[in-house]
This record gives structure tokens, sequence and C-alpha cells, in this order.
């Protein structure tokens, strides 16, 4: 339910706060040069929200996420977003889509944490994500000065609001191959360093309001992803804004995640481009790389050996 630090719907039913928003994501999409595929389903979903005779609450509340499927133009991935918006009156989605996307407002959702201890949260446990922080808290970390009896109210609400928004933003199951998300890393990187990619103002460190952090979407396969800079605290502090790439994915069945790609600083990837979490991975991606740029030039050395015979 929105309340009235949020967007206001008082003036205006649920219905058309959603499709409003529906139409800003395809507006952004659009103008951050996204698949028109996607624009389109977007736009076709909000129109399809406001015919509505029901309100969009009352579909989730009787018949879950599978019934706002079945809205015409609204898909699983969709239907997950409106949900989102419907339990929680925020779509991290579209917050990030505008570069808006503040951990400390998403932490202030949480029962019993105002503004001040969302920013220790997000600041000393080093976390962005609601599932971030419940790991950590999870590993009985906490700000300094948060005794185990707050620490533990802190847990009870964070379980109380995931377990509303789990519904409908289940976790992807399956994650794209490394390879991919290293493919993806590379094109972010490349066309952001060529000026080729449409720029975002980021609400967060950056006081004069510049258009400086680019943002690609791209497609591979049933994947979706946005790439971006990581424009954390952390990142910052270390001077590695410009390396770091935080990559969001999901598929049609909606269960968003992310995972963010470094630079390695030290052991057997050194200097390679890792993603973090799955570093074995890499490593054997990497390995066999070499295997495959080893026969190749053992091909050519032979094929140029067969020249010189001749």
């Amino acid at each position: 339910m929105i309340d009235a630090s949020q967007e206001s719907s008082s003036s205006r039913t649920m219905n058309d706060f959603i499709a409003e928003r529906l139409l800003e994501a395809a507006d952004l999409l659009a103008a951050q040069q996204d698949n028109p595929f996607r624009v389109s389903a977007y736009r076709r979903a909000a129109e399809s929200v406001k015919a509505l005779d029901l309100d969009v609450e009352s579909i989730l509340n009787e018949g879950g996420v599978e019934a706002l499927d079945r809205i015409p133009n609204v898909g699983k991935g969709i239907a997950a977003s409106i949900a989102e918006m419907a339990r929680t009156g925020r779509w991290a989605y579209l917050q990030r889509l505008r570069g808006s996307a503040e951990p400390e407002d998403l932490f202030c959702a949480i029962p019993g944490v105002g503004p001040k201890l969302a920013k220790r949260l997000h600041e000393e446990l080093q976390v962005e994500t609601l599932e971030q922080l419940e790991a950590a808290l999870a590993q009985s970390k906490a700000p300094r000065g948060v005794g185990r009896r707050r620490a533990a109210m802190i847990k009870s609400g964070l379980d109380h609001l995931l377990a509303r928004i789990r519904p409908a933003r289940s976790k992807t199951q399956e994650e794209p191959r490394v390879e991919v998300l290293l493919d993806v890393d590379r094109e972010y990187r490349e066309k952001a360093a060529r000026d080729l990619l449409p720029r975002i103002v980021p609400k967060r460190f950056n006081p004069e309001a510049q258009a400086w952090l680019p943002v690609l979407h791209s497609t591979r396969g049933k994947w979706h992803f946005t790439a971006l800079h990581s424009n954390t605290a952390r990142a910052h502090e270390l001077g590695r804004v410009r390396d770091w790439v935080v990559i969001y994915f999901h598929d049609d069945h909606g269960g968003e995640a992310q995972r963010t790609v470094v630079t390695e600083t030290r052991g057997p990837l050194r200097e390679r481009r890792v993603v973090r979490g799955r570093e074995s991975e890499c490593l054997r991606c990497y390995e066999h790389l070499s295997v495959e740029e080893s026969a190749e030039s053992g091909r050519g050395g032979l094929r140029r050996s067969d020249q010189g015979r001749d």
C-alpha cells in the first residue's frame, strides 16, 4: 500500500498509478535505446491495466500473481512488477531507470527502520538490496551500537516485508553463464568508452545533477540485461566506480537478480574481469579460452608451415 511519504494515489485508482509507471518505464527504456519490443510490451500492459474494471489489488489478493498474468498483454515479468507496486508502492526497476535507486529508500520500507538507520545499514554493512541485508543479518552483522534485540526487530520487519514481496519477486533460480555476463560487461565498457550509450542522471553522489552514468540495455537469448557503473558508496570510496559494472538480469518469467563484474587484483585471475561470487566459473572459462586460443594458434602455425613447404 502506498503511504503519504510516497507518490500518493488518493486522487486516482491504483490501476492509474501502476499504468502511469508502466508508461514511464516504456518512455525511459525508449530514451535509453532498449529493444522496441520491450518498450511496446510495457505500453500495451499499461493500456490493459488502465482499462480494467477491477482494481489490481483485488485481483492480486484473490488470485495472486498468476491472476495478474492473465490480464491481456501482461506476462509473468510485468505481472511481478505490478504486484511489487501494489504491495509496496515502489518499483525498484523504475527507480533504477530514473537513476534514483537509493538503498536507503528501500530499507525505509522495513517496519521500524527510519532514514538514519537505513543509511547506516547501507554504509556500515555495505549492502544494496533487501536480500543482501537479509544475508548480513543472518550472519549476525549489525551497525555499530545496534544491539541484539534491535537487530532481531529489524530482521523480523525485513522477514515480514520479504514475505509480501517474494511471491512477486521470486528470485531467479537460473543465472546466465559467466561467459554471457562477461560479454555484456565487455559490450558495456566498450560502448561507454566510445560514448555510444545514453547517460542518466544518478541521484546519489551527483551534487551537480550531471548526466554522467552510461546505461546499457541488452538481450542475449531469453535474458534481458541492464548494465551500469557501480554508483555505490564503496565504489566511490575505493575509486572503482569506472571499474565495477553492475549487471541486472531477468528472463520473461520475472525474478530479477544482479551480479557485479570487476577487475581482479590478485590470484590466478589477476587483471582479468571476473563476476563476483562466481570466480571459480570465471577461472574455468578463461582456462577454456586459453586452450582454444592455443589450439587456434597451433592450427595457424601448421597452415603457415604447410605454405612454406609449398
